[in-house]
């Protein structure tokens, strides 16, 4: 099979298709960077970062043969579920996504949201890096992977409502988080 006018996605699934063994290779260095820093938004330890990427690829490489192609983008959205999905398995496994020691945050009365034009994308991952674990992963889920509350539920073995309300606490949290730190440099 000729590869051209087939996207990088499509290129590198021929590969699979056809058992050449550098696919594994290309797609790594095509997407491991990208799905390393998804893996980070849940993570905080480089060590569990480490521990989900490598399940994760073991996953993808053991699987992909099963992935229907639907377009371009499609191969990274599935890439990038595997490793949120691992990631989760990993929160939870390590009893970090636990809803009562959500809960046991106090609430924080809502305010105007600060101006976070400000924020690198580094210093925002800072920021979110300092939620506890199951506010930061229904914020990443909601905000950043766009997921609904009801997904989130599903995926996090909660209630919606208890989706919607982390999310409601984390944004909270972040404002207090982000007006505490525009008192002092941000590093």
């Amino acid at each position: 099979m000729l590869s051209i006018g087939l996207n990088k996605e499509q290129r590198i699934l021929a590969q699979f298709a056809r058992g050449d063994q550098r696919a594994m290779d290309v797609l790594y260095a095509d997407y491991a960077d990208y799905l390393t820093g998804v893996a980070e938004r849940y993570l905080r330890q480089p060590d569990d970062v480490h521990d989900v990427m490598q399940e994760a690829l073991i996953k993808i490489f053991s699987s992909i043969q099963n992935f229907e192609y639907r377009g371009k983008g499609s191969l990274k959205a599935w890439l990038t579920r595997v490793v949120i999905n691992e990631a989760l398995i990993f929160l939870r496994q390590s009893k970090r996504l636990n809803e009562t020691d959500i809960e046991k945050v106090p609430d924080i009365p809502e305010e105007e949201p600060p101006d976070t034009s400000f924020l690198s994308p580094e210093q925002a991952k800072a920021v979110i890096d300092q939620l506890p674990d199951g506010y930061r992963a229904v914020f990443n889920l909601y905000a950043i992977e766009g997921k609904s509350h009801k997904e989130i539920a599903e995926m996090l073995h909660i209630k919606p409502d208890t989706s919607a309300s982390q999310y409601h606490r984390a944004k909270n949290m972040l404002a207090r988080i982000i007006r505490q730190q525009c008192k002092q440099p941000i590093r």
